[in-house]
């Protein structure tokens, strides 16, 4: 049995492009969301890291559908394989400088302000 005409394996790729990349910008969507919407650092950065981790990985999976060779859709794996080591090691950074800037226990309030010199310290 044959397809009907335009329903044949390019369809079948361009839809799942369509679906694929639309899952993803949900994703980015719902990462950035979650950025303005969550109240501390470290919510934000988790939904931003983990959303657009998850949307750019099926934004690259709906265009591995668009390759002609084996060596494009590397380069795209690449290319996200890169950016998730890169938003680990970016979030990680911050939430550790976010870290400590945060007051000691029993430090009083306005120490949260004043950024904290080791070297000087009493």
């Amino acid at each position: 049995m044959t397809p009907p005409p335009g329903m044949g394996p390019a369809w079948l790729a361009n839809a799942a492009t369509l679906v694929f990349v639309l899952l993803g910008l949900f994703f980015f969507i719902a990462g950035t969301v979650g950025l303005l919407r969550f109240p501390d650092l470290h919510s934000r950065l988790h939904a931003l890291t983990k959303a657009d981790n998850l949307g750019l990985g099926l934004v690259v999976l709906g265009l591995a559908f668009q390759m002609e060779d084996a060596w494009s859709i590397a380069k795209l794996g690449l290319i996200w394989l890169l950016a998730v080591l890169a938003a680990a090691t970016v979030a990680q950074l911050v939430a550790r400088a976010a870290l400590e800037r945060l007051p000691e226990a029993g430090e009083p309030a306005a120490a949260r302000s004043a950024p904290r010199n080791e070297d000087t310290a009493p």
